[in-house]
């Protein structure tokens, strides 16, 4: 029942996110909301979600915290499969490839997105899975 409320919240989100111009929706507590899509790994349709992002060094950085469960949020698994994906950030839409954090880079990215958003170490410690750091590099 939870995740149908979280999936309730998500869509109506996004939908005031586009309604509304970004005037609604677009900054939740501190943080900042882009519109994420990308291509359904099982359907290969476009799926839209309203996610938290933060933009550092050049890129667009996605913490696939997935709310602390212990799988992956379907946005990171359809990335696995098809990287090329597109960013609605303030009212610009982008062409990104995606690419998850690794090594001495997630750890560095990892220290920057929770000391300005500390809810990413509570997710971490409800699960036991590791928690990926998405990185959108915009495509030319």
């Amino acid at each position: 029942m939870k995740d149908f409320f979280i999936k309730l919240f998500m869509d109506l989100n996004a939908f005031l996110i586009r309604l509304t111009n970004r005037r609604i929706g677009s900054k939740l507590g501190t943080q900042t909301i882009l519109l994420l899509e990308t291509i359904g790994r099982k359907t290969g349709q476009p799926r839209v979600i309203p996610i938290a992002y933060f933009f550092h060094e050049g890129v667009y950085l996605i913490v696939a915290s997935n709310w602390g469960k212990d799988k992956d949020a379907d946005w990171y698994l359809n990335l696995l499969k098809t990287p090329r994906a597109k960013l609605t950030v303030n009212g610009k839409t982008i062409l990104v490839e995606a690419r998850a954090a690794q090594g001495d880079e997630y750890a560095r990215l990892w220290k920057f997105a929770t000391e300005r958003h500390p809810p990413y170490l509570n997710y971490q410690k409800m699960t036991s899975r590791h928690i990926p750091i998405v990185m959108f590099q915009p495509i030319d």
